[in-house]
């Protein structure tokens, strides 16, 4: 059966009866949904959720959030189980998605959560109650 014909069996079902001028609005619509859903800003969020879709780059994400200022690379190494290798390809991952942002200050890099970051995580705060 094609998506077509299985769309048209749905809205003979919600409306009693569909014909091909029904099928053909109803494909528009949601074309149109499919459009507004996959604009420009699709692969970039994507991005994003996939960055914090890893313990290890949330964990990062909600302490810098938490501490409300820059911490630096070597400050994660007591908190997190994983070695300095993992916290900096975690970090980079992260500072790529625009989750995080970095400054060097002499030989050591300082990491500040942006505003979207923050935002995913009052977001996700206010979810849960």
């Amino acid at each position: 059966m094609s998506s077509t014909e299985r769309l048209q069996r749905y809205l003979s079902d919600e409306s009693g009866s569909c014909g091909d001028a029904e099928v053909a609005q109803r494909l528009a619509e949601l074309e149109e949904l499919d459009a507004a859903a996959g604009g420009p800003d699709l692969e970039a969020d994507v991005s994003v959720l996939s960055a914090l879709a890893n313990e290890t780059r949330y964990k990062i994400v909600r302490i810098l959030h938490i501490a409300d200022g820059e911490l630096c690379v070597c400050e994660f190494s007591p908190l997190l189980d994983v070695s300095d290798s993992a916290i900096s390809h975690a970090l980079s991952q992260l500072t790529d998605a625009g989750l995080l942002t970095r400054r060097k200050d002499g030989k050591w890099r300082k990491y500040r959560t942006t505003a979207r970051a923050n935002a995913l995580l009052v977001a996700l705060d206010g979810s849960r109650k």
